[in-house]
This record gives C-alpha cells, structure tokens and sequence, in this order.
C-alpha cells in the first residue's frame, strides 16, 4: 500500500474513533490557553545575522477579496519583507489561530494562491535541517504574468509540523483525544525569482537564521518541538 493510501486509511479509522466515542472525545479546552501568550509581531525579530525588515516593501498575505474568509480562520497574521546585507529579499507571511478544529483549519498555500489568479507549477516536499531537528516542508512555485514566486511553507499544528493536509487532520485528532483543542499557524518563505532551486536554498537559510535568532518556546511554536527518531 503507497504510503498516501496508508495516510489516508489512518485518517478514515481515526475519524471513525472519534466519531465513536463522541462526546467522550469532544475537545472541551483550547491548548492556546494553556501556554504562554503567543504574539506574532514580537515572537518574529525584526533583525537578526544580518537580515533586518524593510518597511518600505509591505508583503500582502492576501488579496482583500479573501481577507473576510481569512479573518475568520487566523486570529493574527504578519507579513514582512526581510532584506539581507547582500540585498536579497524574502517575504515572510504568517497567520495564527488559537482554534485549530475542521472549521478553522489553516487553509494551504496551493489553495489560496490559485483563488488569487496564481497557477501552481511545482509542488514538492522540502526540508530545513536546524541543529536539533529537521522541519518537513513544502515548496511552490506560484505564476501570475511574470511573477514567479518560489515558495516554501510549513504547517504548525500545537508543536507538531504538519507535513500534508491527512497529517494535518490526524495531529488534530490526535489532540481531540486529550480534550484538547490545538492552536495553528502557516508559516510562507518566498521570494520573487525564476530560479525555483537557488530561491529554496535562500529559504532554508533564512529559515535557519531565523531559528538561530529565537528563544526555546518561540522556536518550538515556530518550527516544532524536537522528535525523537521513532516519534510520528
């Protein structure tokens, strides 16, 4: 069996699970309320190894016909345009919601961007290796014109990356079974190039740097907490 047809099995028997034992499984407590203050605008450094925000080049997270849709998703969003000591740019998006249940799950890139007029014409897995773990990715390219826009994202739902939207809905359940309720955020790295590899490079260094900037509980919530090699 491929491993997307195991994926979506594990899905399809959880779901059941759950259905189940209703309301013994029903999330009663949001897991945002059981941690610390998460707030995006300080979480995210302005500066760090050289990168520093250029106030100038505003990043839209999206085009106003879908910010109503959104607002009712993420509780905040943060977009910003970084600009190294070399000159190159990166766009930085992100969007948090305290309340990751079906209603507000975070809506992915390959979906919103297509609603904006983009065509999506790569779609692979990536990786950000940092020194005690690795982030599962995914990286884009989305076209509008001659706007090319290589794209790397990830998926945090509670300290958990999800990696694939079936991932995203079992780390889910996986917390409805503890009566909780998970907080989520789409972190977007992107930057306007026609050369897909060389952009995802610049990504994963970005990213790196970043995580190199952050305290512990801002690199957990940010890029997930460490996982033993066994751990799913």
């Amino acid at each position: 069996m491929s491993p997307s047809r195991r994926h979506a099995l594990a899905v399809g028997i959880a779901s059941l699970a759950a259905a189940g034992c209703g309301h013994w499984l029903r999330p009663t407590q949001r897991l945002a309320d059981t941690l610390p203050k998460f707030d995006l605008e300080t979480a995210f450094p302005k500066a760090f190894d050289g990168w520093v925000v250029d106030d100038r080049m505003p990043v839209q997270l999206v085009s106003p016909d879908q910010k109503a849709v959104l607002d009712q998703i993420y509780s905040q969003t943060l977009s910003r345009t970084y600009v190294s000591a070399e000159g190159q740019r990166i766009m930085l998006s992100v969007a948090y919601g305290g309340d990751q249940s079906d209603a507000t799950r975070a809506h992915r890139p390959e979906v919103c961007y297509p609603a904006q007029g983009f065509q999506i014409k790569g779609d692979q897995s990536g990786s950000i290796q940092l020194a005690d773990r690795a982030v599962r990715a995914r990286q884009l390219v989305a076209v509008q014109g001659g706007r090319i826009e290589p794209i790397t994202y990830w998926v945090m739902v509670g300290d958990r990356v999800a990696a694939s939207g079936t991932e995203q809905k079992l780390h889910q359940l996986g917390y409805s079974t503890r009566g909780l309720i998970p907080d989520g955020m789409l972190v977007r790295i992107s930057n306007i190039s026609p050369d897909a590899e060389l952009s995802y490079q610049l990504h994963r260094r970005f990213a790196q740097q970043l995580a190199g900037s952050l305290r512990a509980p801002e690199l957990d919530r940010i890029f997930g907490a460490p996982r033993s090699s066994g751990a799913s």
